[in-house]
């Protein structure tokens, strides 16, 4: 792989609602949504070689856990995850890549999860958890390269 493909991600971010959306401020993590998809078993007493047998079943968007800073205050987007976690409503989210990939995940998720914490020699930090529902949409975008 050409080094000059390779992008830092400085830069990533992660946005809440669609109309309006608010940046949530002071992220050192955003995780990935690994998907997954269950399988069904259709192996009969027939199948090839002795071999299980299986198809897809349904898939799971997985989750989208973050990290950070804590930062209280409306229009940081960490008062709206409280405020989400709270109403257990679903909301549309964005990851967005450095905007020289153009790259983005949408979709849609509540947050399971939201926690604080203060320790003697760290600045104080924050974790939530999204639950995507439903699927999400991958934009590629050109990234960059040749």
């Amino acid at each position: 792989m050409p080094e000059n493909d390779v992008k830092r991600a400085l830069g990533t971010k992660l946005k809440k609602g669609k109309t309006a959306p608010v940046t949530v401020a002071g992220l050192t993590s955003i995780g990935g949504l690994e998907q997954s998809a269950d399988t069904i078993d259709v192996t009969t007493l027939d199948s090839a070689g002795g071999r299980r047998e299986f198809i897809a079943g349904f898939k799971d968007s997985g989750e989208v856990s973050i990290e950070g800073y804590f930062i209280p205050g409306t229009g940081k987007g960490q008062s709206e995850l409280y405020a989400a976690f709270e109403s257990g409503e679903t909301d549309d989210y964005a990851i967005e890549f450095p905007p020289e990939l153009g790259a983005k995940w949408e979709f849609k998720a509540i947050v399971t999860g939201f926690g604080t914490s203060a320790d003697l020699e760290d600045p104080l930090a924050f974790s939530a958890t999204l639950k995507v529902t439903g699927a999400p949409t991958l934009t590629l975008g050109t990234g960059g390269g040749e």
